[in-house]
Parts: structure tokens; C-alpha cells; sequence
């Protein structure tokens, strides 16, 4: 096996792939451009990404040519997979925009140039806005079945469901596809990867190839990512964490990661950091008190990746200070509760609001953080999961901190 799927097998990036042999065998001829297409429905990508991502900075890592395709001529029609409704559609200035907010979050992530291990962005837009319908229907359309297209995810839960599914967005599969083609065609891409929803656009987009032009056209999708709890990857209680600084600072991000589950540790050290494997072992097999090390490894790593060694440092300093330093030394005042406790009861306690209602009204204003991340549900449960070295820490605005411990 080539040392790009040796290693994203290791690290749990596969979920499917199409033709594994022939794919082996392609990349130890290679070097293999491969591609990910990311429509540009907001104007940052999220942590639900950069699984994607990672795989693309694998390729570049191997001396493989990875291919970041903005998908400004697919945003105009919408994805309908995983979407239990039709999408907004977005006006070309606003997709614009989101194009290059997008761009931003590839500044640190991936090397964009010619040679070796060096990164391309396309967009579908250059080859999709110039479609003439009836010769695209000629051309492409005869090569898809109806009947197979209705047994694809994105189009079946929605029937089956009884949710409306438009004309516009049934065509999609087809411009995916054809996205394979004309990479195939311009930039001798052979690969298409993704997460495991779009495995059918994949398979679909790989068969085309291979119908229109009798070349070779490979697929792998990456597993969904759910934290050990069963949520879903990049989502808290104050939204999706969103990959660019001005939507989620550094520390921000540092503290989404150090905020991970116990159990979803090692797993993530292989994912969404470069640490090697026999490190990643060693600190996801930590257990009890010395777990919270590894969050923290986890944590700086993942920030550098994204923002630079130089913020992930300043984060990390920064909630040391914040935190540890206060529970140690007992600088910030603390009080004791059973745990599970609300939100609102714990802000009244802790004297950081005078009534439930005051409390509610904080929350609602964005005002109330538990461990530095916004609380947007005053009735949230505070429970023993939430404790970080023995306490959680409930702020109010800036500068009022209360250490909430078990009791």
C-alpha cells in the first residue's frame, strides 16, 4: 500500500474505497492528484471539514498533488445530501464572498503552488457556468439512470420522508459528476474524496469518467465523525466552530479542543493532528487526571495546524493563566454544588446573578460562559463532565469568574 493510504488507514481516515488495488497501485506510480469539493454555503468552513482537509494535507505530506475545488458554480443549485430541506439560494455576490472567506481557512492549512506535494484550488464555477443545457443532457445526462439516481441517500430519505425535493437540486449528482470529468480532463485528477455521504456522488462521479472518457477514476469517502457521546463533530452550545479567526477566535478554538471527551482523545490526536501514531497511542491510553495532558497536547496542536505555532502558544499561555493558575492557587472564588445542576441556579449560587430571570437574560445576551466557551440554554444541565482539574469555571462578561466544584 502507498504511504498516503498506509497512513490515512492507520489514522482512521477510510471509510469506503472504490477499487483499492488498482488505487494502491496508482499511487506507487504515482505521484496521484486527488480532489474535495466544498460549495461555499458560508463564508468560513467548520471543524466538520477538516477531516477533508487532513486528508488533503496527507496527500501534500506524500508528494501527492491535492486539488481544493470551491464549488462556485455547484453552490448555485445546493447539495440536497444530508439536508432535510431545500437550501437558501445564495446570490452570486454573497457565494462570491463566501469564496473568499473560505480561502482564508486554507492560509495555514495547505501550500498552494507547482511541484512536489503542492496544493491547487480550482473552481467548478470556470467549466459549470458555461454549460449549454441541451448538449450537458446529451452529453452527460444519457449516462445516468433515473432509477439509480432515486436510490441515492441525498434523494431517497427525502421521498422517503415525504420532503420536498426540487428539480434544481436533483441535478446536482449530475454537475458533481461532471466536476470528476473535467478535473480528469484539465489536471489528470484521479481521485475524489469526501465524507461518507457523498460516497454515491463519488461512485457516480468515478463512473463517469470511465463511461465518457475510458480513463481510470478512483473514490474514497472519510467516516461521519461523532464525538464519543454521539454528537455531532464542531457543534456546541454557541454554534458550529467555525474555522476562520474572526469568526472563532484561537483561543476559542484551543478551548473547543481541550473541551473534548475523555474518550475521543486518541481518536482525534490521529485525526486532526500530524503527532506520530506511537505518540497519538501513548496519549490516548493516558487515563483519569493525566487525560487532561493529552487534551491539552491535543489541543495546541490542532490550533497550530490552523493558526500558527505562535496562537496556539498564546492560547494555551492564556488558559493556564485563566484557569489552572486560578483553581491552584485558589484565586478565584468557588462554591460547591451537587452535580447535575442548571445553569441558572449555579449563576444565582455563585452570585453572579441576582435572579433566574437575570440569569436567563445573560444567557440570552451572550453574556454567561461555562470553561470559556458561550452558553447560549440557561436551563443547560452543568454536570461532573464539565469539570476541568476538579471545577468548572461559570464567568459572567470579562472579568467575573466563579470555580464551580462537586459536592
Amino acid at each position: 500500500m502507498s504511504d498516503f493510504l498506509e497512513i490515512i488507514r492507520e489514522r482512521g481516515f477510510i471509510h469506503q474505497v472504490t477499487d483499492e488495488a488498482a488505487l494502491t497501485a496508482a499511487f506507487r506510480a504515482g505521484p496521484v492528484a486527488g480532489y474535495i469539493g466544498f460549495d461555499a454555503t458560508a463564508d468560513s468552513l467548520h471543524v466538520g471539514h477538516l477531516v477533508q482537509i487532513m486528508m488533503l494535507r496527507w496527500m501534500a505530506r506524500t508528494g501527492n498533488r491535492p486539488v481544493a475545488l470551491m464549488g462556485g458554480g455547484t453552490t448555485k443549485i445546493g447539495d440536497p445530501s444530508g439536508r432535510d430541506e431545500t437550501r437558501m439560494i445564495l446570490t452570486e455576490e454573497r457565494i462570491e464572498e463566501n469564496k473568499a472567506g473560505i480561502r482564508r481557512a486554507f492560509a495555514n492549512l495547505l501550500e498552494f503552488g507547482e511541484g512536489p506535494g503542492k496544493a491547487m484550488m480550482l473552481d467548478n464555477a470556470e467549466w459549470l457556468d458555461g454549460l449549454r443545457y441541451i448538449p450537458f443532457l446529451r452529453e452527460v445526462g444519457r449516462h445516468f439512470s433515473v432509477n439509480r439516481m432515486l436510490t441515492m441517500d441525498s434523494v431517497r430519505l427525502r421521498l422517503e420522508r415525504d420532503q420536498p425535493l426540487t428539480f434544481i437540486e436533483f441535478n446536482y449528482m449530475l454537475l458533481q459528476s461532471y466536476d470528476f470529468v473535467e478535473l480528469r480532463r484539465r489536471h489528470g485528477v484521479t481521485l475524489q474524496m469526501g465524507g461518507s455521504d457523498q460516497w454515491g456522488n463519488i461512485v457516480l462521479g468515478a463512473d463517469l469518467v470511465r463511461r465518457m472518457d475510458q480513463k481510470d477514476a478512483f473514490g474514497i469517502t472519510a467516516p461521519l465523525i461523532t464525538t464519543a457521546s454521539g454528537a455531532k463533530m464542531g457543534k456546541t452550545a454557541a454554534g458550529a466552530v467555525w474555522l476562520n479567526a474572526d469568526r472563532v477566535s484561537p483561543y476559542d478554538y484551543w478551548q473547543f479542543w481541550r473541551n473534548a471527551e475523555d474518550a475521543d482523545v486518541g481518536r482525534f490526536l490521529a485525526l486532526f493532528t500530524e503527532l506520530p501514531m506511537d505518540e497519538v497511542r501513548r496519549l490516548g491510553a493516558l487515563q483519569g487526571a493525566e487525560v487532561n495532558e493529552a487534551k491539552k497536547i491535543l489541543a495546541t496542536a490542532a490550533t497550530a495546524l490552523l493558526h500558527g505555532r505562535a496562537a496556539a502558544d498564546s492560547a494555551a499561555e492564556t488558559a493556564r493563566q485563566a484557569f489552572e493558575q486560578g483553581a491552584a492557587a485558589e484565586t478565584l472564588p468557588s462554591i460547591t454544588s451537587a452535580l447535575p445542576a442548571s445553569l441558572a441556579d449555579l449563576l444565582v449560587s455563585a452570585g453572579l446573578a441576582s435572579s433566574k430571570g437575570e440569569a436567563r437574560r445573560l444567557v440570552a445576551q451572550n453574556g454567561i460562559r461555562l470553561n470559556d466557551d458561550v452558553v447560549s440554554d440557561a436551563q443547560r444541565a452543568v454536570t461532573a463532565e464539565d469539570l476541568q482539574d476538579g471545577a468548572a469555571k461559570l464567568s459572567a462578561g470579562r472579568k467575573k469568574h466563579v470555580l464551580v466544584r462537586a459536592g
